[in-house]
């Protein structure tokens, strides 16, 4: 599989936050699943799409000072570990004013340009997260 396909199959999630819940517990989920690793067998048909608002809190972060090659012209950049106030948790890059940064601290999501495949290749966008 490409890396267009891949980019293209998973557009809907990256640039709306679509995760699911389970409508057997009520947890929410994302990226989304097929199957409640709660209730297994149970939430089987039960599962279905969930627009996610993009808000919550750090919980962890770092900074990345040595990158893969994809990522080399954003170092330094930080990462976190941001639950949702639906309740997942997610890694994100945060960008933005990082002055301030603390776990606790309140973040949404934007809308970001991800990287680009060479000077006039494909623009890959998707979520990012600010403080508020």
């Amino acid at each position: 599989m490409t890396e267009l396909s891949r980019i293209w199959r998973e557009t809907e999630y990256r640039y709306r936050l679509i995760g699911n819940k389970c409508n057997n517990c009520k947890r929410v989920y994302f990226p989304p699943r097929d199957i409640c690793p709660y209730c297994h067998r149970d939430s089987i048909g039960r599962m279905e799409k969930y627009q996610l608002n993009g808000t919550g809190e750090i919980i962890s972060y770092t900074t990345v000072h040595e990158a893969a090659p994809a990522f080399k012209r954003q170092v330094p950049y930080t990462l976190a570990l941001v639950k949702l106030d639906e309740g997942p948790v997610i890694t994100a890059q945060l960008t933005g004013n990082l002055e301030g940064i603390d776990t606790g601290k309140r973040v949404h999501m934007v809308f970001r340009r991800i990287r680009q495949d060479g000077e006039e290749g494909i623009i890959e966008y998707g979520y990012k997260f600010e403080m508020d």
